[in-house]
């Protein structure tokens, strides 16, 4: 489970912020919110299921889940893809001199297998700078590691690290060495970075078409993808998966928008001469006749909205029934309102939740700022300074009376994160002006 994500020098963002989970000490209206919205996973700490990140365009809630997710490469990666000598693909606050020389700063917090663990690193584009971990298996928190760039010390809690020091580059990370190394620690902490599931964008990426059509080779993911889909009144019926063999003898065409990774994905499963699955969704429409036609169509033929919730479901069934912790960027983009409010409404049950998973998204559907669907704490705003630099705050830190419309107060900018915005129909009264100069 997610407790604490914080993040600095990173894009837009200068001074460290930090994604709080841990839910408030604060009462909703209606207290079933309180019940199904958060879990406890020790006495004195409980979690929220879900937050939303609201902002104004280049606000900054993309360089969040973006500096999430390189964090999720580097742990990963870092020992295995990266050359000796490679560049760190980190790109710091470049508004000001001073922050370009700062390395980028990341750090989270995390409860797994009934243990919570707190780890970073620093780094810039040569090296890595500082690296962290602790752990708290019986509620106090001690030091697992600890590097300052070459220098790495581990502790007789850090068994099994003797000779990692000397393998470990300047450019890769001791944990990510360490989990190549079959270190157990060290495996159970990459082993929860590798459960973390993140969507970037408003494509759905290759990993997640994969995921659900995989899915649907499973009996039991089948029968929830096929129920969430009728749930979602798309007039799809029933879903069949056909396995095809691509072999490397096909003549493959990519349409000409398809991204790079897309491509790359598929030419390697031609190369591997692997199986792929073929999705067809099922509509019955009543003929002339009055009897009912079954018409099958491919999956890429349905419209971008059922897609794109086709996609998404593999991924959000996966994190319900793992338990995982999720991270959808834009998660309403080419979805109507009410589907986007069921599926984050997914999360925030007891019913369907049964595990406590996490769902943390971006958003700019001010239909979910409802103090009947959210908690204060679930909310989050991100917002620019003058000198252009993301900020990151709660609702929960600012005053609020329980009874107010979130959604309205927002939007009336009472509680920032707003655009500021021009008034955009003078552009053509002063263009009209011109041609009448021109004249």
């Amino acid at each position: 489970m997610l407790i604490e994500f914080t993040v600095g020098n990173f894009f837009s963002i200068k001074e460290p912020i930090t994604l709080s989970m841990v839910a408030a000490k604060i009462r909703s209206e209606n207290s079933s919110i309180d019940e199904n919205n958060t879990f406890a996973i020790e006495k004195k700490l409980s979690l929220l299921t879900s937050a939303a990140i609201y902002g104004a365009n280049a606000s900054g809630k993309s360089n969040v889940v973006k500096a999430l997710r390189f964090m999720q490469w580097f742990v990963l990666k870092s020992s295995k893809e990266s050359l000796a000598g490679s560049a760190i693909e980190t790109i710091p606050f470049r508004l000001d001199d001073a922050s370009e020389s700062f390395p980028s700063h990341f750090e989270i917090v995390f409860y797994y297998e009934g243990v919570i663990y707190r780890y970073g690193f620093e780094v810039n584009r040569e090296r890595v700078v500082a690296e962290w971990c602790f752990h708290s298996p019986k509620g106090k928190e001690a030091r697992l590691f600890s590097r300052n760039e070459d220098e790495i010390y581990t502790s007789r809690n850090f068994k099994g690290a003797t000779g990692l020091k000397e393998l470990t580059r300047t450019n890769a990370l001791f944990l990510s060495v360490a989990t190549q190394f079959n270190n157990e620690t060290a495996i159970k902490i990459s082993e929860w970075f590798s459960r973390l599931i993140i969507i970037r964008g408003t494509n759905s990426s290759v990993i997640t078409q994969g995921n659900s059509r995989m899915l649907l080779e499973n009996t039991q993911y089948q029968q929830l993808v096929k129920s969430l889909l009728r749930k979602a009144d798309m007039g799809i019926d029933d879903l069949n998966a056909e396995k095809v063999t691509i072999s490397s003898d096909s003549t493959v065409r990519f349409p000409d928008d398809m991204p790079q990774e897309v491509r790359d994905y598929f030419l390697q499963r031609v190369k591997n001469d692997q199986d792929t699955i073929k999705v067809h969704t099922l509509h019955k429409v009543e003929a002339d006749n009055g009897l009912v036609k079954e018409v099958v169509f491919d999956i890429d033929e349905e419209s971008d909205g059922t897609q794109k919730f086709f996609y998404l479901s593999g991924p959000i069934i996966e994190s319900l029934l793992g338990p995982r912790v999720i991270v959808i960027d834009e998660i309403e983009a080419r979805m109507h309102t009410l589907l986007t409010r069921q599926l984050v409404n997914l999360f925030n049950s007891n019913e369907s939740n049964t595990k406590h998973a996490q769902l943390v998204f971006t958003s700019h559907d001010t239909n979910l700022l409802d103090k009947r669907f959210l908690r204060r704490d679930q909310i989050w705003f991100i917002e620019k300074d003058n000198e252009g630099a993301s900020h990151l705050y709660s609702l929960a830190e600012l005053k609020v009376r329980n009874d107010a419309s979130f959604e309205d107060d927002y939007l009336h900018g009472k509680y920032g994160g707003l655009p500021i915005l021009g008034k955009l129909h003078e552009m053509f009264y002063f263009s009209q002006e011109d041609d009448c100069v021109q004249e």
